[in-house]
């Protein structure tokens, strides 16, 4: 599952409700701001612990990946990355929150051929929901 929208228009909230219901079903679901995720595993290649993490990331049923795209991807966490979608095609199921739209996901992963990887394997099979309006901040105030 792909959310998109603008921020505050529920994209988190809707990731996070649908890993709720996974996990009411029976399902192991984690749930990650997308660039914690990466540092933390970009910390646990240094103290060599980066396969057992990726293993217990991979281990779950369904995982969130929240706010991706928030910044642009290093060479490193491009790797981190295809090497969780690999782990999880046709294994696991993977819901991505990000501000931006998914054809401006090529320029944040960048390296063409890695982002066309990626891509192809989010995008082939996934449903793709686009939430529009405004900020549900800004209409609590």
């Amino acid at each position: 599952m792909l959310i998109t929208g603008s921020t505050g228009v529920g994209k988190s909230y809707l990731g996070t409700a649908m890993g709720y219901q996974a996990c009411i079903q029976g399902f192991k679901v984690s749930s990650f701001n997308t660039s914690k995720l990466f540092a933390k595993l970009k910390m646990a290649k240094a103290d060599s612990s980066y396969l057992r993490k990726l293993a217990k990331i991979e281990r779950q049923d369904v995982i969130i990946l929240d706010d991706f795209g928030l910044q642009a991807l290093d060479s490193r966490n491009r790797i981190t990355l295809i090497e969780i979608i690999e782990d999880r095609h046709n294994n696991g199921s993977i819901i991505v929150t990000s501000q931006i739209p998914v054809q401006g996901w090529y320029d944040i992963i960048g390296e063409k051929t890695i982002a066309d990887a990626i891509l192809d394997r989010l995008i082939h099979q996934s449903h793709r929901l686009e939430l529009h309006g405004e900020s549900m901040r800004k209409k609590r105030e």
